[in-house]
């Protein structure tokens, strides 16, 4: 069975001789666009919905036939050409999650050239190093974007990064959104969105090993882990994934709840779907506030969504809010079969909450931003058990040959917690370097444990081979000696009935070195006393995990800081903790968090030194 369609077939499958520069399909040559537009309405599914925005925040749904993506897409290409964007050329797209978006994605990949998705809403300096590092040739991005209680002006924000900017792109294409905001455009830099629509273009073929992406990973503003994906590996893999180990069949509804600035909105929102054939559901809106926690059950009735891949983060915020779901149960959720989990930790108490709430398989699995796919999975098309082992990430996923190592590089045995590594070489679709930057690629990934890829991740694997992704390494802490997982101690919290969210993170102790403290999130309506319920955290812990975790630290917060995909900031708070200088993220939620979290530390004999304001920078401002 091919899955892909090749314009020329590779001479060899895979060349492995510059490890950890592995290639995959050596001079096969093909084209992301064709293969998630093209071919389908060659085959005559052109009238099939493509996309489905859901946008409760500005009371509309849209929907995009397959035809009708690919006239819109082929005419923006057609710009882009006339603009100077060439084979190889990089394209900056910073927009919100609208359908205009994927287009951008695609138009750009049509030509051969290489886009780099900027997070909607990170500021105007996050925004200009990555402009600065991918030189763009031609920027693309919508007038702004929208949240429950504000109006994100993109514009101005793109403005301000290129008057900063020492690169200086051909022009910028505007799409301005009408309905929520009119903008006014620079005569000089700014193209407007119709106006840039040019004659259709046609595909241009690049070799498997051609960049098909650029996406910015987390790291230091001096040095951007621009995270560089290879076209035909990652193609082949997406499409697999989607059938293997998704379990999607040709007429189904496919909704990766995320943002296209993130690796899974590259993944499962754009590529992965419409290379299936599927459609590809885009919602613009919280699980909440927008306008009521009923969301996620509305959108699986209206649009008969068939599986979901979302964090566990926004299942505990519907718990939270409506936790015997007032909301949600008016609507029929007979089409949706199963669940998929990642991006963080899920605990057992909410995992368990998901599966009798919505009545399917709730799956966990693990991957990264440098993956571009899962490592390890329960794969619904190979017939594997719905039924994994509580807590695990399933099974290594196909050309996965996971190991767990000590840090002197001896195996670990059966259930023993280490650091969680990946044998060379690694499978088609992942990073092939990090952009303009070879050395550190080499460096960050591959120095630490030779032969291997450091997923930096702590974890271990059982004796029937589950993979455990316990925390990031740096969440492991050391307590006397004794290595303990805060994720373990975050699962006992969780089990307590008025506990609605978590995080542990280790601080400095005079005897122990570190132990463990736990700031947490009471279900709405919980009234009782705060020292009640932190006497009945400590037991918890004392009876699942013993006295060995020394923990006593507890405090109740308002909230807890999260990144916008939905991760706990567990080292910012450690670093807060401890009278460190933060820099927070442009990708954080709500950063007044921190002012009720001061408070909380202090009250705990931590953070006393903290001035008023907290000792924190924005990396934003």
């Amino acid at each position: 069975m091919q899955l892909i369609n090749w314009d020329k077939k590779w001479d060899c499958v895979v060349d492995n001789q510059s490890q950890p520069f592995t290639k995959w399909y050596v001079n096969g040559y093909l084209n992301a666009c064709y293969n998630c537009i093209d071919r389908h309405i060659a085959e005559g599914r052109g009238d099939k919905i493509a996309l489905i925005h859901d946008s409760p925040l500005t009371r509309t749904i849209r929907k995009v036939t397959y035809q009708e993506l690919h006239d819109i897409t082929a005419r923006l290409a057609g710009g882009l050409k006339k603009l100077g964007v060439q084979k190889g050329d990089r394209v900056v797209i910073y927009m919100p999650l609208i359908p205009e978006a994927v287009i951008a994605m695609l138009a750009t990949v049509r030509l051969g050239a290489v886009h780099s998705v900027v997070f909607g809403g990170f500021a105007a300096n996050e925004l200009c190093t990555r402009i600065e590092h991918a030189e763009p040739k031609v920027i693309i991005a919508a007038n702004c974007g929208i949240e429950p209680t504000k109006i994100i002006k993109y514009l101005d924000i793109l403005h301000d990064a290129l008057f900063m900017s020492q690169w200086k792109p051909n022009k910028s294409i505007i799409f301005q959104r009408s309905n929520i905001l009119k903008s006014e455009l620079n005569i000089r830099t700014d193209i407007s969105w119709e106006a840039a629509l040019g004659e259709p273009a046609e595909c241009v073929s690049v070799e498997s090993n051609d960049p098909l992406y650029i996406l910015y990973t987390s790291g230091t503003t001096d040095k951007p882990k621009g995270v560089q994906r290879p076209t035909g590996g990652h193609l082949v893999t997406l499409m697999y994934t989607m059938d293997v180990l998704y379990g999607l069949k040709p007429n189904d509804v496919w909704w990766a709840a995320s943002d296209l600035g993130w690796v899974v909105g590259h993944s499962y929102i754009c590529y992965g779907p419409l290379l299936f054939g599927a459609t590809s559901v885009m919602y613009e809106g919280k699980p909440d506030r927008t306008p009521d926690p009923a969301q996620y059950f509305r959108i699986i009735e209206q649009h008969k969504v068939s599986a979901i891949f979302s964090v566990p983060t926004a299942f505990r915020v519907i718990r939270r809010v409506d936790p015997d779901i007032r909301y949600g149960r008016k609507f029929n959720l007979s089409t949706l079969r199963t669940i998929f989990i990642a991006g963080e930790h899920c605990d057992l108490e909410t995992k368990r909450w998901i599966e009798k709430t919505f009545k399917v398989p709730v799956l966990n699995h693990w991957w990264q931003t440098e993956t571009g796919s899962a490592i390890a999975a329960t794969c619904v098309g190979l017939d594997q058990s719905l039924c994994p082992p509580n807590f695990s990430t399933g099974l290594p996923f196909v050309g996965y040959d996971i190991r767990v190592l000590h840090l002197n590089g001896m195996e670990t045995k059966a259930n023993e917690l280490g650091r969680i590594v990946v044998k060379l070489p690694l499978p088609p679709g992942n990073m092939s370097t990090l952009f303009k930057n070879d050395d550190l690629f080499e460096a960050v990934y591959f120095q630490k444990f030779p032969g291997f890829y450091d997923t930096m991740d702590a974890g271990f694997k059982d004796e029937n081979g589950y993979v455990y992704v316990t925390a990031r390494d740096d969440d492991v802490i050391n307590v006397a000696g004794h290595r303990i997982s805060t994720s373990s101690l975050e699962d006992a919290v969780l089990r307590h009935p008025d506990i609605a969210d978590a995080a542990v993170f280790g601080v400095p102790e005079i005897t122990k070195g570190q132990i463990p403290l736990c700031l947490y999130v009471t279900r709405d309506g919980v009234d009782k006393p705060t020292s009640k319920i932190s006497v009945e955290l400590i037991k918890t812990i004392r009876e699942i995990i013993g006295p060995i975790a020394a923990f006593k630290l507890v405090n109740r917060v308002k909230g807890l800081p999260r990144t916008r995909s939905g991760k706990t900031m567990r080292k910012t708070l450690a670093d807060f903790a401890s009278n460190k200088m933060v820099y927070l993220p442009a990708t954080i939620e709500d950063s007044s968090v921190f002012n009720d979290i001061r408070r909380a530390l202090q009250e705990l004999g931590y953070a006393m030194t903290a001035p008023d304001p907290a000792p924190f920078q924005k990396k934003c401002d």
